[in-house]
């Protein structure tokens, strides 16, 4: 394969790696033939094939053909993936970027050699469709990395750029959350059910329900009190349902759940 200066290698095509491959060809900012995934096993990657993505098992195989390396494996799989590139990472020429949970940028850096910009990012899957809610950080990449990196994960979604020690509450917040809110949706459906709608009523129902008070705070710029409060009559049936939930400690789970998922985020990375 020849150089490219723009290709992007994705080493890992999971769930996330193929969310981001898929979330940058369907919001133009590459081509699909722009972006090199790797797989351990090429058999499960025949559909990606099929779509057009150029795929290997030879992780410095594509580092050698891209300017922007993104590392996208399971944190268990990273010290093995950073051993197989590490003689082919140019400082000059490349910028990594990491979506690996609980890694920080010394770590890598540990690993590729002092010079070597990187930059965290912690992008959830509703990258596929440009809904992504992503948190970025480094402790040494340059502005105009930094910028590249933002120009890149806004295409498929917000950004926001944090300090590096929060990005296991990021991990949480955003990307866990993603798990967090869809099981709220399905709660919900499972209510419209018990109160008398067919299971693909309710959960089209709370679906769009979800989806419109989220775009109420985003498009509003409000608190989400502000809307509760414009639902919550006296002795109404919104605030009854409302203090049922609380009373059952639905913040407060919610809450802990958070807290926890991003206890755990910190700790899935275990040095060799």
């Amino acid at each position: 394969m020849e150089t490219t200066t723009h290709q992007i290698a994705i080493l890992g095509s999971g769930n996330l790696g193929m969310a981001l491959a898929k979330g940058l060809v369907n919001s133009q900012y590459c081509g699909i033939t722009d972006i090199i995934l790797t797989c351990r096993n090429l058999q499960r990657a025949s559909l990606q094939i099929e779509q057009g993505f150029k795929v290997t098992d030879q992780n410095l195989e594509a580092v050698n053909t891209a300017s922007t390396i993104i590392l996208a494996v399971l944190p268990k799989q990273l010290d093995n993936l950073l051993e197989q590139i590490s003689s082919a990472i140019d400082p000059k020429k490349h910028l990594i970027v990491s979506v690996i949970t609980g890694v920080s940028c010394e770590i890598i850096r540990s690993k590729l050699g002092p010079e070597v910009q990187i930059i965290r990012a912690m992008p959830n899957t509703a990258i596929a469709i440009g809904q992504s809610m992503t948190c970025i950080a480094t402790d040494n990449a340059n502005a105009e990395s930094i910028q590249k990196a933002t120009e890149m994960f806004e295409t498929v979604g917000a950004v926001l750029k944090i300090n590096e020690e929060l990005m296991p509450s990021a991990t949480a917040l955003c990307a866990s959350g993603i798990a967090f809110f869809l099981r709220s949706i399905r709660a919900a459906s499972q209510g419209g059910v018990e109160i008398g709608f067919h299971a693909d009523e309710a959960l089209k129902m709370a679906v769009q329900t979800a989806k419109g008070a989220a775009d109420l705070l985003s498009l509003y710029k409000s608190h989400p009190e502000h809307e509760i409060d414009k639902v919550t009559s006296p002795k109404g049936c919104t605030i009854a349902g409302l203090n049922e939930m609380e009373h059952n400690g639905f913040s407060s789970s919610f809450i802990k759940g958070i807290k926890l998922s991003a206890l755990k985020a910190g700790g899935l990375y275990t040095k060799e």
